[in-house]
Formats: C-alpha cells, structure tokens, sequence
C-alpha cells in the first residue's frame, strides 16, 4: 500500500518537474525567439546604418570631388587673373611712365607760364601802386573840390577840410595811419580813404584807421562820431558791396566829379 503511494506521488514529481522543465525550455525558446528577434532588428538597423553611411561617404566622395574640381577651376580662373592683372599692371605702370612724362613736361610749361604771369602781375602791381600813388597826390584835385558839398547835400555841414593827408603819429614818433581826407563839423568826423580800384581788402584796412583815429581823438576827450567813406575811380559789385554792409559811404567817379552811392536803407557806421 505504502509502495503504491511513493509510486503515485513519485509520478505526480515527475509529472511536475516534466511541466517545469517544458515551460521553463519554452521560456527559453521564447527569449531565444526574441533575442533572435532583436538581434535581426539590430542588424537590420546596422544594414540600414551601414548603407546609410555607405550613401554619405558617396555623397562626401562626390562632393570633394566636385570642390576639388571647382578648387582647380577657381586655380586656373586666379592663375588667369593673375595673368591679366599683370598686363594691365605692366601698361598701367607704362601709362603711369607717360603720364610723368607729359606731367613734367606740363609743369615746366606752367611753372614758365606762373612766372611770366608773376612777372606781369609785378610789374601791374607796380603800375597800380604808381596808380595809387598818383590818384592820392591827385586826390585833393578830383575828390577834394566837391566832396564837402556832396555830404553837406546829405545835412552834414561840413566847415572844415584835412588836405594832402591827415597823420596819425604814435608814441615814438612813427605814423601810425594816414588818411587821404578829413572832413569836420561841430559833431562829426569823416575820413575819405581814396583808391583808383578799392578791393575788398581796403575795406578792412579802412576800419582799422577809424579805430585807430576813435582812439586818438578820445586821448584829446574828443567826443564827436567818426564815420568813414571809400572813394575810388573803379568800384567793382563786391567791394561796393563789402563797403556798404561795413557802413562805410561809398564814393563814385561821376564823369568829372564824384557821387556819393547811398541806397535805400543804408545806415553809415559810427566809431
């Protein structure tokens, strides 16, 4: 009876341990199954990467050979280039040759031409100031005589006219200024610089005499306005101009006799 009972429960060990060996064999085949599985995916996945990099090796293959070709062209182009450039520099550098030529030879005409025209302006610059010097000493004849009538035309009154050139002396005895003509009455003062072509230049010049005599006749408490006027025989447009908007009256040759040119809204400068 006990022999049949271990035989029974023998079997049922058996039995067991056969199940378990089964399921555990199918567990096994299953990993088996799935590693393969993955294993053939991973390499499926490697093919596929392989090929991929297969494919961008070609396209990195053709692409350094498209640079080199293009690196060879753009050699070639630069060589040509280079080529070019060194013809256009060689006639560049003759045209440059030339040009000096033609330059020198060109400067040694003008440097002839200046020195004929200094030369000229010299000896016209010495005329004008002969000119100048003539039109001073002559000042007393052509501007002197209807000079006072033409400002007392303007209310003036002038009683009283310096001839022959009014100076200014300074400290150690040295002119300081001269001017040509000096007008004066109980409360004005008029100093005529006379020029047979007053520049612009003149202008300037003229103003700095009349401060020069404010100051001399304030040391004597001489209070009277100082006023100034330009004469000349040629007034160009500019220095008529420069003369006006200084306040200065400018004085015209009028046929024989001189004019005073005041246009509308001029208003004379008082020192």
């Amino acid at each position: 009876m006990e022999d049949r009972k271990r035989a029974e429960e023998d079997r049922k060990r058996a039995e067991e341990d056969r199940k378990r060996t089964e399921e555990y064999w199918k567990k096994r085949a299953e990993e088996d199954r799935k590693r393969a599985e993955e294993d053939r995916k991973r390499a499926e996945e490697d093919r596929k990467r392989t090929e991929e990099d297969r494919k961008r090796a070609e396209e990195d293959r053709k692409r350094t050979e498209e640079d080199w070709k293009r690196t060879e062209e753009g050699w070639k182009r630069t060589e040509e280039d280079w080529k070019k450039r060194d013809e256009e520099y060689r006639k560049r550098a003759e045209g440059w040759k030339q040009m000096r030529e033609a330059f020198r030879k060109s400067r040694e005409r003008t440097d002839a031409i200046v020195r004929d025209v200094w030369k000229k302006m010299e000896e016209n610059d010495r005329r004008m100031g002969y000119l100048d010097n003539r039109f001073g000493e002559l000042a007393e004849h052509l501007v002197a005589p209807g000079i006072k009538e033409r400002f007392n035309e303007l209310g003036y009154h002038f009683g009283s006219m310096a001839e022959g050139g009014y100076k200014i002396f300074g400290d150690k005895g040295k002119i300081k200024t001269e001017i040509d003509l000096l007008l004066e009455n109980d409360e004005t003062i008029m100093a005529v610089e006379v020029k047979v072509k007053p520049a612009v230049k003149d202008v300037g010049h003229h103003m700095e005499r009349l401060k020069i005599l404010r100051a001399y006749r304030n040391r004597y408490n001489d209070k009277r306005n100082i006023m100034g006027a330009i004469a000349g025989a040629i007034f160009g447009p500019a220095e008529k101009k420069t003369t006006i908007e200084a306040g200065l009256y400018v004085i015209e040759q009028s046929g024989d006799t001189m004019k005073i040119n005041m246009p509308d809204g001029f208003i004379p400068g008082k020192w």
